[in-house]
């Protein structure tokens, strides 16, 4: 009893040391607490490895930076965005970011954890963005990494993976190192497997929206982008089964936040914007 009493304590004490915003509060109103048990350097460590994986076979496949005019149109656009980041976390200016296009023909983009951008081709091929439409995206994208959402997932899927006695270990000391390092492990594969939950998803399109605006891209592009997605997926299943929320909420959501962030986009525009 006493031991199981231990463990309890210790918990707590886990999740309690492990809750922090990761961001500052802004425009977007985005300020939850989120549960990080895993370090941020060694999930920035895991997804650099990925990252270069994945540099390493799109280039064996020569489908990495094929279409130059398309690398240097992603490239312009996401330093824009990277140039705004400093609003929500100074540090991550000095990030070392990666930004490259890989010829593929899925509606995707991602920023892995430490700022490794990867836009996928069929976002300009298929879908036609434009540069707002491209910049509300990648915005989208670099907001994941600002809040650490991938890092969040880890976590979580640690304390299912492992329990109250691994997470009792953890906090003192104890047999949990190995354990650890195992789920730490598992990093750059739950990355890519563990989809962004709701609430995610919504703090991506909220903080990535601002972004976008103070960088200089039209926030209403972000309902044409969602628009455009939503009428080439139309076999999207309903919000209530899918951890991303509906496009009709999506879009009803973005358009409630614009008259906030207009003016950040009208002053970047007249140059204005600090």
């Amino acid at each position: 009893m006493k031991k199981l009493y231990a463990i309890l304590l210790a918990t707590i004490a886990l999740q309690l040391s492990g809750c922090a915003t990761t961001t500052k509060d802004s425009v977007s109103g985005v300020k939850r607490s989120q549960f990080m048990l895993l370090p941020a350097a060694s999930i920035d460590k895991m997804s650099a490895q990925a990252y270069t994986q994945t540099i390493k076979e799109a280039e064996g496949k020569k489908t990495l930076n094929a279409d130059k005019a398309q690398l240097e149109r992603v490239r312009t656009i996401s330093n824009r965005l990277i140039a705004q980041v400093g609003v929500f976390r100074p540090d991550a200016t000095k990030w070392a970011w990666e930004v490259n296009v890989e010829k593929n023909d899925q509606l995707n983009a991602y920023c892995m954890p430490g700022g490794k951008i990867m836009v996928l081709s069929g976002m300009m091929d298929k879908l036609k963005a434009t540069d707002d439409e491209l910049g509300a995206v990648i915005g989208h994208e670099i907001a994941h990494a600002l809040r650490e959402h991938g890092r969040e997932r880890m976590s979580q899927a640690y304390v299912q993976q492992f329990g109250l006695q691994a997470l009792a270990a953890f906090v003192t000391k104890g047999a949990a190192g190995g354990a650890i390092m195992q789920g730490a492990g598992m990093g750059s594969q739950l990355f890519f497997a563990l989809p962004n939950g709701r609430e995610q998803e919504r703090e991506a399109d909220k903080m990535g929206l601002e972004l976008a605006a103070r960088a200089g891209y039209n926030p209403d592009a972000a309902v044409t982008l969602w628009e455009k997605m939503s009428a080439m997926n139309t076999g999207a299943p309903p919000e209530f089964f899918s951890t991303h929320p509906a496009s009709a909420n999506r879009i009803a959501d973005l358009k409630a936040l614009t008259p906030k962030v207009r003016p950040l986009y009208e002053a970047a525009k007249k140059g204005t914007a600090k």
